[in-house]
């Protein structure tokens, strides 16, 4: 777990009535939405408060939406459900699903019947005592295989630590707990759903991100979404996560520093070359330093010019939309 740091108790200024937003989003769960709905909606009997369930449709090609539409009927629910034009992946299903929610907490979690929803209260009663913007599941007693699944998670999870320097175990468990005025503060694009808790401390200090154990369960119906090629991938976002958390806001540090490392190799290897060339009296015309002093050169001017464009860029706030909604579907009158 995450070291605990002295910091102010959070504040929340939300008066939605919506106490809990669940976020699901599903593609290709045809089997698993009744299940899942059932076992949410037990898991939050007690629970005392107003909230309500948002399910994703990102683009399945079975079922799944029109069983989701059946819990329409299920008494006391408060549903709905997002379709989305086509497929966008998961990064998009949860933003579409994030922008939905109206609860002043959101929990997220997977549907394939893996993450357990009875581990969400549990989850609320640790994030308002530890005063938590953000508090992931972590499966410790996972029940996936070896080679497709255990292996690269445990090499993504162990790049994602060292990199963003989050320490938490299991960056892959659907099951989080948020805050949802910090949590809309930041955007999930391309595959970055990974990559959520270093998101956040890019917005939050690492003291109110923490984690805690929780149930994990074999699949039941339908073929896992992910494999080795997973790792890969995760090799490449990390790469552009460690800019976002550093540079986002003043890529022009980034670029900067690299074009005037450039500048400075380049002035030296001029200022041998003038030596050479006038105190010397010896031909550099011909000489590869030279080339390379000018390509440096060349390269400096480039770097600082990106930096300086990338700063003006970085001035508006607004980000690209990452998915297309078809309908919103709500409970007949």
């Amino acid at each position: 777990m995450l070291q605990s740091q002295p910091y102010p108790p959070a504040v929340d200024h939300d008066d939605s009535a919506i106490e809990l937003s669940v976020v699901v989003p599903m593609r290709n769960e045809e089997e698993s939405i009744g299940p899942l709905v059932e076992r949410i909606c037990g898991a939050l009997k007690g629970f005392g408060k107003p909230w309500e369930l948002i399910i994703v449709d990102d683009g399945s090609t079975d079922a799944t939406l029109a069983n989701a539409r059946k819990e329409f009927s299920r008494e006391g629910l408060d549903l709905r459900i997002v379709e989305l034009q086509r497929n966008f992946g998961q990064a998009a299903g949860l933003q579409a699903g994030i922008d939905a929610a109206r609860g002043r907490l959101l929990a997220t979690l997977d549907g394939d019947l893996q993450n357990d929803p009875y581990d969400i209260p549990g989850m609320i009663a640790v994030l308002e005592e530890r005063q938590l913007d953000l508090l992931c599941g972590w499966r410790k007693d996972r029940h996936d295989g070896l080679v497709l699944r255990l292996i690269p998670s445990w090499i993504a999870n162990a790049l994602i630590r060292k990199v963003t320097g989050v320490r938490i175990h299991d960056y892959g468990c659907g099951l989080k707990l948020y805050r949802t005025r910090v949590l809309k503060q930041i955007r999930i694009m391309g595959d970055m759903h990974r990559f959520i808790p270093a998101l956040i401390a890019s917005v939050a200090p690492t003291s109110r991100i923490d984690e805690m154990v929780v149930a994990h369960n074999a699949r039941r119906y339908g073929q896992s979404k992910y494999g080795l090629s997973r790792t890969f991938r995760v090799v490449l976002d990390l790469l552009s996560v460690a800019f976002f958390m550093s540079f986002r806001y003043r890529p022009g540090h980034f670029f900067g520093v690299i074009g005037l490392a450039f500048g400075t190799v380049s002035a030296l290897i001029f200022l041998y070359l003038f030596f050479v060339k006038f105190l010397l009296g010896e031909d550099i015309g011909t000489r590869p330093l030279l080339i390379v002093a000018v390509m440096l050169f060349v390269a400096s001017v480039q770097m600082i010019s990106t930096g300086i464009l990338g700063e003006i860029l970085a001035r508006p706030d607004g980000e690209t939309r990452n998915y297309f909604v078809r309908n919103i579907h709500v409970r007949d009158a």
